[in-house]
């Protein structure tokens, strides 16, 4: 079981350093959340195997207690068959108590032995929790700092643009304003112009 852990951390540093290498991969934080996948994945099956450990520790112990009943009752029937001088029954029961004697104590020992490797598996498993948990809070400070970061930079591009860019736009917009206004006043000194014609020539006549 300890093994497995090995293999399973080899493997996913190695699947890491092969994903930062590829030189498609232009986008950092792409690569981390294809990282965090993989691990989330590496997760859930060391979560299957420890539900599968607690599993094999309940048989055990089931196997355990049948056997450890079953040799405790060979052993009372052979100390009667023997005491009755039943040679016959004596020898069986006594057959069937080593039987389940030798069952018994292999049983306890793969229990014991499951036992520590739930151990193992759930100290592991709440460590690549912790580490898991710890990628998820990192990647959200890189987030946020790569949020600012784009931001300063459209900030930038926008306060510290040269001649040929917002000032030409600036001047494009002041030129199409001053045509506009231009327009209006044409406009409005040709409607009116009319009236004052006539008041021109009220004033003249009175």
């Amino acid at each position: 079981m300890e093994n497995i852990f090995t293999r399973m951390k080899e493997s996913i540093t190695a699947d890491l350093h092969q994903m930062m290498d590829k030189k498609e991969e232009k986008n950092p934080m792409t690569a981390l959340d294809n990282y965090l996948r993989q691990s989330e994945q590496q997760k859930e099956k060391v979560k299957k195997l420890l539900q599968k450990q607690y599993q094999l520790k309940e048989q055990f112990t089931s196997e355990y207690h049948q056997a450890d009943d079953l040799r405790t009752k060979r052993k009372k029937q052979a100390e009667i068959a023997k005491q009755a001088n039943e040679t016959e029954l004596f020898h069986f029961a006594e057959s069937e108590f080593a039987e389940y004697n030798d069952r018994a104590n292999r049983m306890q020992t793969a229990r014991e032995n499951a036992i520590e490797q739930i151990e193992e598996l759930e100290k592991n498993y709440k460590e690549m929790n912790h580490k898991l948990k710890n990628m998820r809070l990192k990647r959200m400070e890189l987030m946020g700092r790569e949020n600012v970061a784009r931001t300063n930079h459209k900030m930038n591009q926008i306060l510290h643009e040269d001649s040929t860019g917002s000032v030409d736009r600036f001047r494009e917009l002041e030129q199409f304003i001053e045509s506009i206004e231009k327009k209006v006043n044409k406009a409005y000194y040709k409607s009116t112009f009319d009236q004052k014609i006539a008041d021109l020539e009220k004033e003249m006549m009175s």
